[in-house]
């Protein structure tokens, strides 16, 4: 697993664009986690899945709420990454009212999950493997801190931990 000190693994998320500039076209667009941590300090959340009722209804509302606080902290982006294609990413951005806020980045076929060894095993209940809940705060691609929630929990990687890390 994934540990204080270390850095991101060298893989690619996806993004979902709705209008076309920066260099991004509409749709899904790669956002190489190496490239887009270089020099900045992310506050990155990672959840087991889009439209679940303890992710839309507590941790990406949360975030939300945050947004100006982690940013007025030092923070340059928030992430929020799931197990989930970069359409339905991108849906759940539009449900949740996340732009200019959170990037809502898809891990589609687990491979940063699985690389940051922060897996969590849901075949059992119909949703295969996903990332587990947890959060991170991350500068120029080093892991600064990190929040892992135990199966079933929501007490660690919230908002406000994350908030209070990147205040100290």
């Amino acid at each position: 697993m994934i540990k204080v000190g270390d850095t991101l693994p060298a893989t690619t998320l996806m993004e979902y664009s709705e209008v076309e500039g920066g260099g991004c076209s509409i749709g899904p667009n790669p956002v190489p986690v190496d490239k887009a941590t270089a020099g900045k300090t992310i506050a990155l959340f990672a959840l087991p899945g889009a439209f679940t009722p303890t992710c839309s209804a507590k941790h990406v509302p949360g975030y939300l709420e945050k947004a100006a606080e982690l940013k007025a902290a030092g923070v340059d982006e928030i992430w929020c990454v799931s197990v989930n294609d970069a359409f339905v990413m991108g849906a759940w951005a539009r449900d949740q009212k996340t732009e200019g806020k959170v990037r809502m980045l898809a891990d589609g076929d687990a491979a940063f999950a699985k690389a940051t060894g922060l897996t969590l095993d849901l075949t059992g209940k119909g949703l295969g493997l996903r990332s587990n809940r947890y959060s991170m705060l991350v500068r120029d691609g080093k892991v600064v801190t990190l929040n892992v929630e135990a199966p079933g929990k929501f007490e660690v990687s919230d908002a406000d931990t994350l908030l209070a890390q990147a205040k100290a």
